[in-house]
């Protein structure tokens, strides 16, 4: 048996990773408590919060910042960091996934069954300023 070589695969040229990629940084980010809970947000991405009473495309400011990375250096609050803050846009309002809660009594003919859809507002990071400049 005679093995024949396999085809040689033609190299594609690979996209150029951004500074902050290639450095293995994440780029600018803060970290902020809203509703109770911390997040990890980045500008120009959307993420689902808990419901924020606030009209849809209408700004909102977080000023509870926990952290704040630049790419570069790390600024850490003791709580918060002085002079840091998060500008969201409101895209809309919506509902999460649907949770089922079924509690039962085994042996005692018990059993509730009932749903959940937590209320969520997905909001857009503008920007992440500290001390009135902007990172990003």
């Amino acid at each position: 048996m005679t093995q024949t070589p396999a085809p040689i695969a033609a190299a594609t040229p690979a996209a150029t990773p951004s500074p902050a990629a290639a450095s293995g940084q994440p780029g600018p980010y803060a970290i902020v408590e809203a509703s109770g809970q911390q997040f990890w947000l980045q500008p120009n991405r959307y993420y689902d919060l808990d419901r924020i009473a606030a009209d849809v495309d209408s700004t909102v400011t977080l000023e509870n910042v926990l952290l704040v990375n630049d790419g570069k250096a790390a600024t850490l609050g003791q709580p918060f960091v002085a002079g840091a803050t998060v500008e969201l846009k409101v895209m809309a309002h919506r509902r999460g996934p649907k949770l089922i809660v079924y509690k039962m009594q085994p042996k005692k003919k018990t059993r509730r069954k009932n749903g959940h859809r937590q209320e969520l507002t997905r909001v857009m990071v503008q920007s992440i300023t500290v001390g009135g400049k902007a990172l990003a």
